[in-house]
């Protein structure tokens, strides 16, 4: 005998069975999924993920305003469309689901537009990528006014890097160090950090290293964002739950290692949270490059 078939397999079964049967027609709304959840009893992950299976295999749409419909005969939009929709709505679908799971196929099911339509404003899978990078980097409002002193500038930005990296967790792992996109509003976000430093006595190479480390850190961390999120799909568990279900065979390896340390840092406040973690690698990194600029004096 085969495995047995996920949770949401069974339900994106279900739903296509209702869907061959003539029980939903096109244009029909299918279960949301908090009502998938109520009628299936699984987690909202669970629903969630059916719902993005749905839409892969083309058997639903999302319409605005609407909600997630059977897919069929529906008048294209393709007049409607403009580059900025298009990116909108690929941010949108990243946001919810992952980079990953975009394609320009499901873009235009997204849109309720033919596939080839978008490639009259975005010529390639790589130019829409650019795009969704610069217009997300785009929120970053950085004030004009650079704040007191140059460390609260580098804090400035690296907390509102931070933000847009949780709002966009497909962003840190899109964003290339060593063949950086030519996104307009990236390099504004150097250009203000550089222009941080003026007053004291740092080459311009000097302080485009410091952008690119403050970026690599930020960066970095973000890149867990969306592994995190795939992960609380996949599982519907959010870290902290994941981290329960594990207590005990932790306590079976430190005890079997005798890991001392481990031991004494459980007894302890502590928590292996992200915003924890960013807050205090940027002070520490604050504080290597204060003394960095003040050996340059």
């Amino acid at each position: 005998m085969g495995e047995p078939e996920p949770p949401y397999r069974q339900i994106v079964g279900d739903v296509r069975r209702r869907i061959e049967a003539g029980e939903l027609r096109p244009g029909d709304r299918v279960p949301s999924a908090r009502a998938i959840t109520q009628q299936w009893g699984v987690a909202i992950a669970t629903a969630t993920k059916a719902h993005a299976a749905l839409r892969e295999e083309g058997l639903t749409v999302a319409r605005p305003g609407v909600g997630t419909v059977v897919a069929g005969p529906a008048p294209r939009r393709d007049h409607e469309l403009s580059r900025e929709r298009i990116v909108a709505a690929a941010i949108a679908l990243a946001d919810r689901d992952g980079l990953a799971d975009l394609s320009m196929r499901r873009l235009a099911t997204e849109l309720g537009v033919a596939t080839m339509s978008l490639y009259r404003h975005v010529p390639s899978r790589e130019d829409l990528t650019l795009a969704m990078i610069d217009t997300a980097i785009g929120e970053l409002r950085l004030p004009d006014r650079h704040p007191r002193g140059w460390r609260a500038s580098l804090q400035h930005c690296a907390r509102l890097e931070w933000a847009g990296f949780k709002r966009h967790p497909w962003l840190g792992p899109s964003m290339s160090l060593t063949r950086p996109q030519m996104a307009p509003n990236a390099m504004r976000l150097s250009e203000w950090v550089m222009a941080a430093f003026d007053g004291t006595s740092l080459a311009l190479s000097e302080r485009m290293y410091v952008q690119v480390l403050l970026f690599s850190f930020v960066r970095g961390l973000a890149s867990a964002l969306e592994p995190e999120n795939e992960a609380l799909r996949e599982s519907g568990l959010t870290a902290d739950q994941w981290m329960e279900q594990q207590e005990a065979a932790f306590a079976t390896m430190m005890d079997a290692h005798a890991m001392a340390h481990f031991q004494q840092l459980l007894s302890e406040p502590f928590d292996l949270d992200l915003d924890s973690l960013f807050e205090f690698g940027l002070a520490r990194l604050l504080d290597g490059i204060t003394l960095f600029v003040d050996a340059r004096a």
